[in-house]
């Protein structure tokens, strides 16, 4: 039996899409028992969110008023604890998990394996390299402990369980550190879906040319009931937030329709779609990189096409 501990993902009292996805990765582990980790200050109703997760055998929660922001510094020592007998311990390669995760590889003086999109055995997994142009598989010892960041886009979301899982309480008794405190947060407001787990998203670049101008890609969006992104070049000319970056050194993302428009393709930018289901690319420039990996492009000025997809929207 290889234990795997799947470390939950939850923000406003809701599990996070991630979460179903990591129990995915974590079924072609052969012979698997599957165990979901919640921390939170009252873990109650997410807990019975991932009880009801098709494949998960038990879930522990951890309820403490430490726990009410996700803080890597102190729920990675409370991972640790509990990651005791656990042949896997897994986590999403989104914010949360690239936070958190090495810092509980670090605790278990175990290896980690990022962005895992494919299981081939207990201890050999694929993951991409290169900005996503080359896949390698990683070997592990047999036996090792071993905590891994899963590619979220890669697997699609576990279905619903018929009975939920049993949910038991633990106290871990872990030494949190107190050099790591929670002021504040900032994070977008609104009713737009979530970039990382949106089935619809509409991006912009740098051709908006301003802030201003970018605006035509959040009234898509809302037309579209989609979550908006945005290119590396949009976001360092100020034109989007830093969140709402998408590529290799931003989110990586697989929704069912994304949209670019004005963004050339560079592949640090193609890394954080090339698993999107349908990408439709606007761009003025005929021999744009985009349009080599998009299902429908529209070469045109996204000034005239935009208004005239709105309206008739």
């Amino acid at each position: 039996m290889n234990k795997v501990l799947i470390v939950a993902e939850h923000a406003g009292g809701r599990l996070n899409p991630s979460t179903p996805k990591c129990v995915t990765c974590a079924r072609g582990i052969p012979d698997a028992e599957i165990t979901v980790l919640v921390l939170a200050d009252d873990g109650a109703a997410i807990a019975g969110e991932a009880a009801r997760i098709q494949g998960v055998a038990r879930v522990i929660r951890v309820d403490d008023p430490a726990n009410a922001h996700p803080l890597a510094a102190v729920l990675a020592p409370q991972v640790a604890a509990l990651a005791a007998g656990s042949s896997h311990v897994f986590g999403p390669s989104t914010t949360f998990g690239r936070d958190l995760m090495p810092r509980v590889a670090a605790l278990l003086k175990a290896p980690q394996l990022s962005e895992v999109m494919q299981v081939e055995a207990v201890n050999r997994f694929r993951r991409p390299v290169y900005a996503g142009n080359a896949l390698v598989t990683v070997e592990l010892p047999v036996g090792r402990q071993v905590v891994c960041t899963v590619r979220v886009a890669s697997f699609e979301a576990a279905g619903t369980a018929a009975s939920p899982a049993p949910v038991e309480s633990a106290a871990p008794g872990a030494v949190l550190p107190r050099h790591t405190r929670f002021v504040s947060v900032s994070a977008p407001s609104g009713d737009r879906p979530d970039l990382q787990t949106a089935a619809r998203v509409v991006s912009g670049g740098r051709a908006l040319g301003s802030a201003e101008k970018f605006g035509m890609i959040y009234r898509l969006a809302d037309k579209l009931g989609a979550a908006v992104g945005a290119s590396r070049a949009a976001v360092d000319a100020g034109y989007a937030p830093n969140e709402l970056q998408v590529g290799q050194t931003g989110k990586i993302i697989a929704p069912g329709l994304y949209i670019a428009v004005g963004i050339s393709g560079a592949i640090q930018h193609v890394t954080g779609i090339k698993d999107a289901q349908t990408i439709v690319a606007i761009n003025k420039d005929p021999e744009a990189p985009i349009f080599e990996i998009a299902d429908y492009g529209l070469v045109g000025d996204l000034f005239s096409i935009l208004p005239e997809l709105e309206s008739l929207l």
